[in-house]
This record gives C-alpha cells, structure tokens and sequence, in this order.
C-alpha cells in the first residue's frame, strides 16, 4: 500500500503545528529572557523545517532519501547549538524569566507537540530516518515542556533563581544533539542498505 499522500499529509499539517506555536513562544521567550523557551521555539522552527523536507522528500529513492536523513541529523543540531549559545548568555545576564508565562507557555507547547506526537506516531515506522526524525523531535520536545512547566513552577514556588530555566534550556539542547545522533544512525544504515 502506498503511504505517500497520508505521510504527506501529517507532516504538513505537523509542519504548520510547528510554525504556528513557534511565533508565540519565541515571543514569550524574547519578552521573559528564558533559554528553556528560546531553545524550545528554535526547536519548533526546526520541526516544521524537517516536516516540510520530508514532504518534499517522499518520493525520493531510498539511497536520497538516507542522504536526507543525515541533513535532517544535522539540523536538529541547530535547537542543539542555539541552547547552548543562549544559556552561555543567559549565565552572564542573571535575568530570572517569569514564572508564569514561562509556565502557561511550556503548557501551550506541550499541547502542541503531544498532537504532533500522536500525529506523528502512525506514520513514524514509514520511509525511514525521515518520519522516525519527525517522531522523535515530537516526542522529544513533549518531554522537554514538561521539563519546562517544571521549571516555572519552580521559579515561582521554590527557588527564584536563573538556574532552573537554565539548566532545562541545556537539557533541551542535550537531547536534541541525542535525537540527531539517532537519526543519523539510522540514516547511515539505510544509506547502506540501499548501496548494497
């Protein structure tokens, strides 16, 4: 059965998803000063990237559709390295984010990348690296708003203090170099499957 035009489908409709919450908590992240928010909005900018990519890509061979899978590794380094960047700013500026919009924002994104996620997870195990990069950025970002609505909650409850958002900022950052990791493992193996 071809799975083409229902793949096409979900990452584009997961690809405006993206797009959309990215322009609200990037934002909030500019307006409150917090790394967790401005990594996490760098991250929906790079998932509706990769969305649209792999509905470009679909009808690719799978040779050039594994050489894709190892570009989209590479852009979910991007959140990855702007974390990083952010936090090591953030370190020098001592500006304690809002607790409350730091809150309701990483519950808003949560909504989002869990629709993305259950969207996602019936095509995740369809053209290879590509929807498996899709999946795992939605899962991995789902995880990451938790970490998020923890960390306002701390700051507002417990410990008024720069280092909660910034430590899920760079916990963030660590697990989208993880996800690229995987991705690139799996494309390597497809890229190697489809020379053999």
């Amino acid at each position: 059965m071809d799975m083409t035009n229902p793949v096409r489908r979900t990452v584009l409709t997961v690809a405006a998803l993206n797009l959309g919450y990215f322009g609200i908590e990037f934002a909030v992240a500019l307006t409150i000063g917090s790394v967790a928010l401005f990594a996490d909005s760098i991250d929906f900018l790079e998932d509706a990237s990769v969305n649209l990519l792999i509905a470009l890509a679909l009808r690719w061979s799978a040779a050039q559709r594994a050489r894709l899978g190892k570009v989209l590794a590479l852009i979910l380094l991007a959140p990855a390295l702007a974390g990083l960047w952010t936090a090591g700013e953030k370190v020098f500026t001592a500006e304690i984010p809002a607790a409350l919009p730091l809150t309701l924002t990483g519950l808003g994104a949560l909504i989002v990348n869990l629709g993305c996620a259950l969207i996602l997870a019936r095509v995740r195990d369809h053209q290879g690296s590509l929807t498996r990069a899709a999946f795992l950025s939605a899962r991995n970002d789902a995880y990451a708003n938790v970490a998020i609505i923890a960390a306002g909650l701390v700051t507002a409850f417990l410990w008024r203090s720069i280092w909660p958002d910034l430590i899920v900022g760079v916990g963030i950052a660590l697990m989208n170099a993880d996800a690229a990791r995987e991705v690139w493992e799996a494309a390597h193996e497809e890229h190697k499957a489809a020379k053999a």
